[in-house]
């Protein structure tokens, strides 16, 4: 291209711009769409917690309510001999479940820190639970691992009866954000024990994940 016919074009570039631009001086600020919520989780008089129940369930994930922290390691052992599974559970590291008087059940065989995929059971906290759909919203971070969510046979998560929340967008809004205000590099909304039917059309329970999904629900909080 010779010099002419290249400053023809670097003009025809700048002058595209500069329209551009005057078009977008001159043009109203852009509004937020307003998302479509369902009314499901957010009519009057919705019971959230009862609702969650009822999706988790549908969801063919199990549920335990416990009174307080103190309850919740008798509550896994239950889980884990209804299950006819080892006593051996990794923890995460995060200091909510760390806190949990897990020495109360001397049978438990409990380890911290993120998965190798040899740990039949983990047992982390969430971010929130979504009444509207049965959901789980976990995010990554240094105490809570990703690995801990996927990788285990079954995967146990303590809530606080307070965090269960009608609506994804209120979800949401309790993901914690790094010092920067930056997001977590995931959030994973799990709903029910992974599965697919992709081959064949025969439903396989831990497809990509866990195989069982338990929630325990702490009405004291923790």
């Amino acid at each position: 291209m010779t010099g002419t016919g290249r400053e023809r074009m670097l003009a025809g570039i700048r002058a595209g711009i500069a329209r551009q631009a005057e078009r977008r001086a001159g043009a109203p600020a852009p509004t937020k769409p307003t998302p479509l919520i369902p009314a499901r989780a957010t009519a009057p008089g919705v019971d959230v917690v009862a609702l969650f129940r009822e999706q988790l369930l549908n969801a063919k994930a199990t549920l335990d309510e416990v009174k307080s922290t103190e309850d919740v390691p008798a509550a896994v052992a239950r889980y884990l001999a209804a299950q006819n599974a080892e006593s051996r559970i990794r923890l995460a590291p995060d200091q909510r479940i760390a806190n949990i008087p897990w020495d109360k059940v001397p049978l438990l065989e409990t380890s911290s820190g993120r998965s190798h995929g040899d740990d039949p059971t983990s047992v982390t906290p969430a971010v929130a639970a979504v009444a509207e759909t049965g959901t789980m919203v976990l995010q990554s971070s240094g105490d809570t691992p990703t690995t801990l969510h996927f990788l285990p046979d079954q995967h146990v998560v303590v809530i606080a009866k307070d965090q269960i929340v009608g609506t994804y967008e209120d979800a949401l809004a309790r993901v914690k954000r790094g010092p920067d205000g930056a997001m977590p590099r995931t959030i994973n909304f799990v709903t029910g024990p992974s599965r697919s039917a992709d081959i064949g059309k025969i439903l396989l329970m831990g497809a990509h994940g866990p195989k069982r999904l338990h929630v325990i629900v702490v009405e004291d909080g923790f």
